[in-house]
């Protein structure tokens, strides 16, 4: 409510009589009220509204985060170290057709020419069994690329095919390993283990297993049919290829 003002306040402190329009006493300093009276345009004056006491906002506890599924990696978006080694195999086929056996693969005594035990896993001189041994290294090579990565598949291919010539070369007074037949042995072993093991736990599994294991029966039987096609190489990439898959199926990737 407006009134009229007062001619003068006194101090509380110090007595003295001061204007009712100032705050604090001019000669002591003592604090007469916490705000100034407002003016109106008609001159009389108003007292100040009392302030408001601030409300505190209660905040209400946000409900816990529910922890996210853990996703799995994706690494073989793109398996393109897969269609690398398999477009090498196609041109060993090629090459192998126009070359002589003996210049690039392991078909007789090395004698010294140990290069010939990298190459000699792309080189094929049947179709029938490219046509098996290829498709095998892309299938199980791409599934093993998506789940670990293709550095995985690189090393699977050296180890289980390289190797198992290198095995058949070192053992054999007269080897004859060519094609890919274990590395295609390996890369499949490989995968298996993680559902072989998923199998015996009695957990569900992605893979076809009974597919799998036709197809690693017609790997194994090329050993016997095709000449060029060494089975020390493919018992020796298939059990590389087991050992490899306990270890990768018992790692975080897995």
């Amino acid at each position: 409510m407006a009134s009229s003002p007062d001619l003068f306040v006194v101090c509380k402190k110090c007595g003295s009589e001061v204007s009712p329009y100032i705050t604090e006493c001019p000669y002591c300093g003592t604090r007469l009220r916490k705000r100034a009276p407002k003016i109106e345009r008609d001159g009389t004056v108003s007292e100040p509204a009392p302030a408001r006491p601030k409300r505190r906002r209660v905040r209400t506890p946000k409900p816990p985060r529910a922890p996210r599924p853990a996703r799995e990696p994706r690494y073989g978006a793109r398996p393109y170290v897969t269609w690398t080694l398999v477009a090498l195999s196609l041109f060993g086929y090629l090459l192998g057709s126009v070359l002589a056996r003996g210049d690039l693969a392991v078909a007789g005594p090395l004698e010294g020419g140990w290069w010939r035990v990298a190459t000699s896993p792309f080189l094929y001189f049947n179709v029938w069994y490219e046509l098996v041994a290829v498709l095998a290294i892309g299938l199980y090579g791409w599934l093993l690329e998506r789940r670990h990565g293709g550095l995985v598949v690189a090393g699977l291919f050296v180890l289980c095919g390289v190797g198992g010539v290198a095995l058949t070369a070192a053992i054999d007074p007269f080897p004859l390993a060519v094609g890919g037949n274990g590395a295609a042995l390996g890369l499949l072993s490989a995968w298996a283990v993680r559902d072989l093991l998923a199998r015996n736990r009695g957990e569900d599994y992605e893979g076809d297993l009974l597919g799998t294991l036709v197809i690693a029966v017609v790997l194994l039987a090329m050993g016997l049919a095709v000449v060029e096609a060494s089975a020390i190489t493919g018992f020796a990439g298939a059990a590389a290829g087991l050992l490899a898959g306990l270890a990768l199926a018992r790692s975080p990737r897995a």
